[in-house]
């Protein structure tokens, strides 16, 4: 009896939270699952703004040659990033601002052996930009934010609460691991929805509890709280020693050579610049040869001399710093590469396809409850023969 009304109450939860935020739930692992391969579908997407034929026995070009190329061809506009990956087949891609509007970003494309501008694009219109735009914020920005955070919690209600009502007993038991492929549209989909939302839960509810670190701050701030007993502390760049000196010829090579010489593994290495001179360069490298993905080393330079002034490793940090740069590669599956995206990939389209299928349970039984309705309300009600012996009274 208890567990009777318990399951009534999980039902009735599950069903109208699931309607409140099934569309939602469905973009957001809709796109989240294109992010997965981000990486590797960048550049076949867009293998011209990416990829170069390097000469034999060419050498890359200083890099401050390269800026100065791409910003000939777009003048009046100031570097905010560079960007060069590890391998010789890739262009440089130098991020150039006119304002201090990060989607004011002009992404161009640098050949490094010849010093060609081979493409460009405003970042905000990449292919994946949006696709992550809406994944976050359903393009709606603030308001998209609230949305999707409201979703993603009301998500992880919906699982619990579909756990309860797929749990088994003896009777059922092996209907609830089995999807039986050959039957009717209306069984099969509710295989679909509850088996296979079973053998995904697991995935499904770890992928949904560290989005909601995006979402909501305080979930963020949990996490340094657990960690290392207080909140996330700001980090940005170190102020500039030397103040009014004139800027190195040779300035973005010289900070190129001592971040790889300090940071001699393999991975993609990223120069930020600061709005003001008053603030010193961030470069920073990712490791591609790390046990697991996005462990990342800073360092900052000087932005006149190029020369070091601080330093900011990934073997240094707290805790809970690294327990955050471990969110993200298990919120997308790239924690140990390829198996793990393989994974969040399937995840990721099984969990888009729980609205679907839900739906079309929920729409199912509510036309059966029409159709019965409308069956008993034109049913024609027996009509009494009177009785000549019993007088009028049974008309």
């Amino acid at each position: 009896m208890v567990a009777s009304i318990g399951k009534n109450i999980a039902a009735k939860i599950h069903l109208w939270l699931g309607l409140g935020s099934g569309l939602v739930v469905f973009i957001v692992a809709l796109t989240g699952s294109l992010l997965v391969f981000e990486e590797e579908l960048e550049p076949i997407l867009y293998a011209r703004f990416h990829v170069v034929t390097p000469p034999a026995h060419a050498r890359r070009l200083p890099l401050d040659q390269l800026v100065a190329a791409a910003r000939a061809q777009f003048p009046g506009k100031k570097v905010g990033r560079i960007e060069l990956e590890p391998h010789p087949d890739r262009t440089v891609i130098i991020g150039l601002q006119q304002s201090k509007k990060a989607k004011d970003l002009l992404s161009v494309a640098v050949n490094p052996y010849t010093g060609q501008v081979v493409d460009s694009r405003q970042e905000e219109a990449a292919f994946f930009a949006v696709v992550l735009r809406l994944h976050r914020y359903l393009c709606m920005g603030d308001t998209g934010k609230v949305i999707t955070g409201i979703s993603c919690s009301m998500f992880l209600f919906i699982m619990v609460t579909g756990l309860v009502l797929w749990w088994p007993n003896r009777k059922n038991r092996k209907q609830r691991f089995t999807v039986k492929w050959n039957a009717s549209f209306k069984r099969l989909n509710w295989d679909l929805h509850a088996i296979l939302g079973f053998y995904v839960l697991p995935f499904v509810f770890l992928i949904a509890l560290t989005g909601l670190v995006w979402s909501y701050k305080w979930v963020n701030n949990l996490l340094f709280y657990a960690f290392d007993g207080k909140p996330q502390t700001k980090r940005e760049a170190p102020a500039n020693p030397s103040a009014g000196t004139p800027k190195s010829t040779q300035l973005y090579e010289k900070i190129y050579a001592e971040t790889s010489r300090l940071l001699p593994y393999t991975g993609v290495v990223t120069f930020t610049f600061p709005e003001t001179d008053s603030l010193s360069i961030t470069a920073s490298k990712k490791n591609h040869e790390a046990a697991i993905s996005n462990i990342v080393d800073f360092l900052y330079f000087d932005n006149k001399t190029g020369d070091l002034v601080k330093k900011r490793l990934y073997d240094d940090e707290t805790m809970g710093f690294k327990a955050r740069r471990v969110v993200f590669p298990i919120h997308t599956g790239s924690i140990l590469g390829w198996p793990t995206k393989l994974i969040a990939l399937v995840v990721a389209l099984s969990a888009a396809s729980l609205p679907v299928t839900g739906f079309c349970i929920w729409w199912g039984r509510r036309r059966k409850g029409k159709k019965a309705s409308s069956a008993t309300a034109k049913k024609p009600t027996a009509r009494k023969i009177p009785n000549p012996q019993l007088g009028i009274q049974n008309l």
